[in-house]
């Protein structure tokens, strides 16, 4: 049975009609993230009702909420896979259910997931392109058919974005699922989903991810194939109340911090970008010499880039040893360096001007670097993957 852990900020009488009808069928666990007096009456209906309700003192946001709450179902509940959903009402007793099934279900036979959900009918969906019988569509390339033992899967319930929905969060939703996909090269429908299951054995990773706001979830799914991480999706129904006002997300600081490594990561390759790129033309107009002025140019420039990624880019990238990071960043670069060349050669062999040509080149291998060296340069050994290497020693 999974525990339902739900963050709540200033609630209304639709959280305690939430857990009410959750219970007693799961084990609920509120996580009041500093609403203040004003609302201990509907978190002491919670907990009559027979949730567990814990408080921070001061708001700390939603990301802060739920490591409180993974931390708690870890320490408490040892072996609880743990379904998250929202306080206000817009995730269905139905839909939450759906998501726990889906979670059990990925838990118990990985391997015939795939295969077999959406056969059945249950709705569960894995790999791109495909569809379920319900009629929706698959987001992320999820493979299931790897020898045991299987990778573990976070479950999204996914919104179809149909009907009357808000235009900021149909627009939010379109933008971050381009982002998403630009960064990791899967389509994920629904970026901002807060119903997700998560197996037991996720949760230290999940606590030791940062963020305490709404970009703890994001960043969550950026990292989830860097830790080895599979996501499935489950259809869920789309609901918004009241033109989705009790939401208390903050357009501009809250997507800023969403944003963030990405809007980090293209500072750092537009710098890196300017310096290589007046390095080439200053470079060949000497030698006339295409590929040494390449070369030249991204040696000098990728240096660069390494130690401002290393340092501000990718936090996790300072956990990751000098030499092993750097031996992963110059392969990506010789890689892209070969790459760079064949398409400048080929655009300006077409008839374009060396600038341009350069700048097509660049902007075509942004999303390919950015996405390996989130997953592969600067990304430490999984929490998931030095458990079980500590468990062999």
């Amino acid at each position: 049975m999974s525990l339902v852990l739900i963050p709540a900020y200033e609630p209304d009488d639709r959280l305690v009609a939430l857990v009410t009808s959750l219970l007693p069928q799961y084990p609920v666990l509120v996580v009041d993230d500093g609403s203040g007096p004003d609302y201990a009456a509907v978190f002491s209906e919670c907990a009559r009702a027979g949730a567990r309700v814990v408080h921070h003192t001061h708001n700390r946001g939603k990301g802060a909420a739920l490591r409180t709450g993974f931390s708690i179902a870890e320490r408490d509940l040892a072996g609880e896979d743990v379904v998250t959903a929202d306080a206000d009402g817009q995730h269905t007793p139905a839909d939450i259910a759906r998501v726990a099934e889906a979670l059990e279900a990925a838990r118990r036979a990985p391997a015939l997931v795939a295969a077999g959900a959406a056969s059945a009918g249950s709705g569960l969906v894995a790999g791109s392109g495909s569809r379920a019988g319900s009629g929706t569509a698959v987001a992320s390339p999820v493979s299931f058919a790897s020898p045991a033992p299987a990778a573990p899967a976070i479950v999204l319930g996914v919104r179809s974005f149909t009907g009357p929905v808000p235009l900021r969060s149909r627009a939010g939703n379109a933008f971050t699922r381009r982002v998403f996909c630009l960064a990791t090269g899967r389509d994920v429908r629904d970026t901002q989903t807060g119903l997700r299951g998560f197996p037991a054995r996720v949760l230290p990773w999940l606590r030791s991810l940062p963020g305490d706001r709404f970009e703890y979830e994001f960043r969550m799914l950026l990292a989830a194939p860097g830790a080895g991480i599979d996501l499935v999706e489950v259809p869920i129904s789309t609901i918004y109340l009241d033109e989705n006002s009790s939401s208390h997300f903050r357009p501009l600081a809250d997507s800023a911090r969403i944003y963030a490594p990405l809007l980090r990561f293209s500072a750092s390759a537009l710098l890196a970008f300017l310096v290589d790129t007046v390095l080439l033309v200053v470079l060949q107009a000497v030698t006339g010499w295409l590929l040494l002025s390449i070369v030249l140019a991204r040696v000098a420039s990728s240096g660069m880039n390494f130690a401002i990624n290393r340092g501000l880019v990718f936090g996790a990238g300072r956990e990751v040893p000098l030499r092993t990071a750097a031996a992963r960043y110059f392969s990506l670069a010789a890689l892209l360096l070969t790459a760079s060349f064949g398409m400048l050669t080929a655009l300006t062999d077409a008839g374009f001007a060396t600038l341009p040509a350069k700048i097509v080149t660049d902007l075509t291998l942004f999303a390919v670097s950015f996405s390996v060296q989130r997953a592969v340069v600067f990304a430490p050994v999984p929490t998931t993957l030095r458990s079980r290497t500590h468990a062999r020693e």
